[in-house]
């Protein structure tokens, strides 16, 4: 491990970003959406909008020509729902795996 001063290196100034599809989150978040080509992780209770607002996300991303994994931990990921919210569901990377481990290395 190691430790620095977050003021002793490169800070990025132009983060790419994605729309959430939710103006006001957007605004919200000051950076205009979720940052680009990076693993974001979805967390919240149960029944709390994580699955619609991950895959508005991913609708976004698509329309801008990029490419989305979605990492289904609890094997539930309704396809027919999630093309009714604009994703591009053959172009969109699925894995359900069995474990958080294994989660942790799709990601990797």
């Amino acid at each position: 491990g190691s430790i620095m001063r977050m003021g002793d290196g490169e800070v990025a100034e132009n983060i790419q970003v994605v729309s959430t599809g939710s103006l006001g989150l957007d605004i919200a978040w000051r950076v205009g959406g979720l940052p680009r080509g990076r693993v974001v992780e979805i967390y919240g209770p149960e029944s709390s909008g994580k699955t619609t607002l991950t895959l508005q996300v991913v609708a976004e991303l698509q329309k801008l020509g990029g490419t989305a994994a979605f990492i289904d931990a609890e094997h539930a990921l309704d396809v027919q729902y999630a093309a009714k919210l604009g994703v591009n569901v053959p172009e969109l990377l699925i894995s359900q795996p069995d474990t958080g481990e294994q989660a942790l290395e799709i990601t990797d």
